[in-house]
């Protein structure tokens, strides 16, 4: 059985092609985007950031879920997401530098309120800035990114530990006690952030006299849907490679279920934001929404519809497709790019106010996503792909559905 990964000579170099790409991506930017065009310069980097962390930092949660759950049936393939996982320190860091230089280098155009000057003259401005300020702002990025790193980080040092562990009653019963200790902590930051306040103060302040309380829950439905499809990516590329032996399709056929799910749930939630903002027709709630309904970007608005939710429910409505590899890889694609294209009109409208062709965010993105092959290859090679020693290893072995 082969359970210790290697990273082919093939992926590595297309990780690197990504990459490349991506950096090359970026130094035309800096040279193209001076002066006034220098706001789609930095958007693009706070679009990109903020996506690809968030759909790594899904594999945690995903983790956490599951384990408190008690479910067994995701075990046989637990080291993938957890490889996923451990990008997230490494792009948690990218944003941080992002989103720092944005606020205390005074970038206006991205973030309104960083101009005390701007917030003194405007009434509504002046009513947040009990939380739309620098301090705030800072302490709020640093407190959340230091702990999605430190549960993430201990999350994948305990699981490797647990492979030395020898099968007695007790060590299983112990093992599963302190997960679900670590991982119920985690689920109370993730809510706490991901749920609330960290696409508040990153995201919807772009828009910063706009407001909506479903911002939080939209964010996190397509992010998770993204993150559950980046894990069924790397689950079939592995099984495609002669490794994950004890993941069958119906275990992919679990993972293409949840992915129709939250394509449903994903739908729910946009249309009930914009219903509800609709129906009051206030002014301070309808401008976010003007530019993307009536506006230029009109087009993009109702394309993510046809993307994230006609198309995930006519391929993943039928059982056989998701069971099937090439369906799954596709779908996991298009969900994706799908919501990579929602975070962009979900930034773009409120900073560069324009619609453009997205060649120069689209590269950044491309950049992202080698690296993320690139971390999520070489942490795979760390540790045996099958923990064998958890005790719902023989449940995800047997799992049928």
């Amino acid at each position: 059985m082969k359970d210790q990964f290697v990273v082919p000579a093939r992926l590595k170099k297309t990780s690197f092609v990504l990459m490349g790409v991506g950096l090359l991506t970026l130094l035309i930017g800096l040279i193209a985007f001076q002066g006034e065009n220098a706001t789609r310069f930095w958007a693009g980097l706070l679009q990109n950031s903020s996506f690809f962390l968030l759909i790594t930092l899904a594999s945690t949660f995903f983790i956490a879920a599951t384990t408190l759950a008690h479910g067994g049936w995701q075990i046989a393939f637990r080291r993938v997401p957890e490889a996923i996982s451990m990008a997230v320190p490494v792009l948690a860091a990218i944003l941080f530098v992002i989103v720092m230089i944005l606020v205390f280098g005074g970038k206006e155009d991205i973030y309104h309120w960083v101009n005390a000057h701007h917030v003194a003259e405007d009434k509504i401005l002046t009513w947040k800035s009990a939380f739309l300020n620098k301090g705030f702002f800072t302490v709020a990025t640093i407190l959340t990114l230091g702990l999605w790193i430190f549960f993430t980080l201990k999350l994948r040092k305990m699981s490797i530990e647990e492979d030395g562990w020898d099968l007695r009653p007790e060590t299983g019963r112990k093992l599963l006690w302190r997960n679900t200790v670590v991982c119920g902590g985690f689920l109370v930051v993730f809510t706490l952030s991901v749920g609330s306040t960290t696409p508040w103060v990153w995201l919807m302040s772009i828009d910063a006299h706009w407001f909506s309380t479903m911002y939080s829950w939209y964010t996190f439905a397509s992010t998770w849907v993204s993150g559950l499809s980046l894990i069924a990516l790397f689950v079939v590329y592995l099984k495609k490679h002669g490794y994950l032996t004890y993941v069958t399709e119906e275990h992919l056929h679990d993972l293409g279920k949840f992915m129709f799910a939250f394509s449903i749930f994903w739908t729910y939630l946009w249309f009930s934001q914009y219903m509800l903002i609709w129906y009051a027709n206030m002014p301070e709630e309808t401008e976010y929404f003007q530019p993307r309904v009536w506006g230029q970007w009109r087009p993009i608005f109702f394309l993510n519809l046809l993307i994230n939710f006609v198309t995930p429910l006519l391929f993943l409505m039928k059982r056989d497709t998701k069971r099937n590899y090439t369906a799954v890889v596709f779908i996991a694609i298009v969900i994706i790019f799908g919501h990579w294209l929602d975070f962009w009109q979900m930034v773009y409208p409120g900073t560069v106010k324009h619609l453009v062709f997205p060649w120069y965010e689209f590269g950044l993105g491309l950049g992202f996503v080698g690296l993320i092959i690139f971390l999520v290859s070489n942490q795979l090679t760390k540790a045996s792909l099958v923990p064998k020693n958890h005790p719902y290893l023989k449940e995800s072995i047997i799992h049928h559905t």
